[in-house]
């Protein structure tokens, strides 16, 4: 297989990191998409719904649904877990978050996708931090590719698995090598 074409930071759009944004920005956002899909589209907003959403968008890390349900119940506001995966069903099919295939687990969506747009998490291997990053060019390269084999995607993600910057810079100061060899 070869290289289709090339990708500019134009075409990109990268979701913030653990530490490098306004988190409680971040939370209220993804509250406020969910609010805002429940509206438009005559759903009901559950308070499960905003809760799980909220634990969502608290962590840049995938959470299962059974880390979903102790969340809650640190808070006070515990579910049974049959509750919050028919949420977390609801949260995907709604665009709102992600399921993390290779994780088993499920991330907020950090903005609405295009159709020609593929979705790309950078995972790190070490803490966990998940990027999204969307790409029209990866796109357009995969539909060409999926063209050219007869091949109709069901799904348009891709997971990448790597070394974060905060943990490959941890790993030179402790003297170690990421495991990427970086």
């Amino acid at each position: 297989m070869h290289y289709i074409g090339s990708v500019t930071r134009e075409e990109m759009h990268i979701s913030p990191s653990g530490d490098d944004h306004d988190h409680s920005q971040c939370v209220a956002g993804a509250v406020a998409r969910v609010e805002q899909c429940c509206v438009a589209k005559g759903l009901r907003l559950t308070p499960l719904r905003r809760n799980v959403m909220r634990a969502l968008a608290q962590s840049h890390t995938p959470l299962g649904a059974y880390d979903i349900v102790e969340r809650l119940t640190a808070e006070g506001e515990g579910a049974p877990p049959m509750s919050v995966y028919r949420v977390l069903d609801f949260l995907v099919a709604e665009g709102l978050a992600h399921r993390i295939e290779s994780r088993n687990a499920y991330l907020a969506c950090t903005h609405p996708h295009d159709i020609d747009e593929v979705v790309v998490f950078l995972i790190c291997e070490r803490c966990g931090l998940t990027r999204e990053v969307g790409s029209h060019a990866v796109g357009r390269d995969l539909a060409w590719a999926a063209r050219a084999a007869g091949f109709t995607p069901r799904q348009r993600v891709l997971e990448v698995a790597g070394t974060c910057a905060r943990c490959r810079e941890a790993a030179e100061r402790d003297g170690a090598t990421a495991p990427d060899g970086a």
